[in-house]
């Protein structure tokens, strides 16, 4: 992301919440999207899975992500992933959304893996939220498509424990 001051690029500091320009000093805290994603901007080396766009770099309560500006997905390490979920959840404010059946049509997806360009895994989320989930099991990556995210944090069963246990599962 370059300065709104000066136009100079600015640098990621401190864990990635927010960007100083070493020109002008400007400093500039990046607010989240609907997904919580706090947009930083730098481009990566790595590729959309869904629209082979180049993602750039982002954070989700303070943990590393990749996202795509165009179809808006995100890709993380499981592990963050698993740290989002509960974190996101965790802070949900609001009435749980109604659960919604699965689409099907989804688990026929294909996707390659931005790191290793092998096939994705795709398969029901066994977490909070009836989404399909892409996952390379190899890398230790998970791919969501815009909105998911949302799903899972609004998914009845916040703070109770519910969610049925599975290799996924947000903890």
């Amino acid at each position: 992301m370059n300065c709104k001051n000066c136009g100079a690029p600015m640098t990621i500091m401190h864990g990635g919440n927010y960007l100083y320009c070493e020109y002008c000093s400007s400093i500039h805290f990046p607010q989240p999207n609907r997904d919580g994603v706090k947009v930083l901007g730098k481009p990566s080396k790595t590729k959309c899975p869904v629209c082979n766009e180049v993602l750039v770099t982002g954070t989700i309560a303070d943990a590393p992500v990749l996202l795509c500006r165009t179809c808006r997905g995100i890709i993380a390490s499981q592990s963050d992933f698993r740290y989002i979920v509960k974190r996101q959840r965790a802070h949900a404010a609001g009435p749980p959304d109604k659960p919604k059946p699965l689409d099907a049509r989804e688990l026929k997806r294909k996707l390659s893996c931005p790191n290793c360009a092998e096939r994705m895994d795709t398969h029901p989320y066994y977490g909070p939220g009836n989404i399909v989930i892409d996952i390379c099991i190899d890398c230790g990556l998970v791919w969501l498509d815009h909105g998911e995210l949302d799903t899972i944090v609004d998914a009845p069963g916040r703070g109770r424990g519910s969610a049925r246990r599975g290799t996924y599962e947000s903890d």
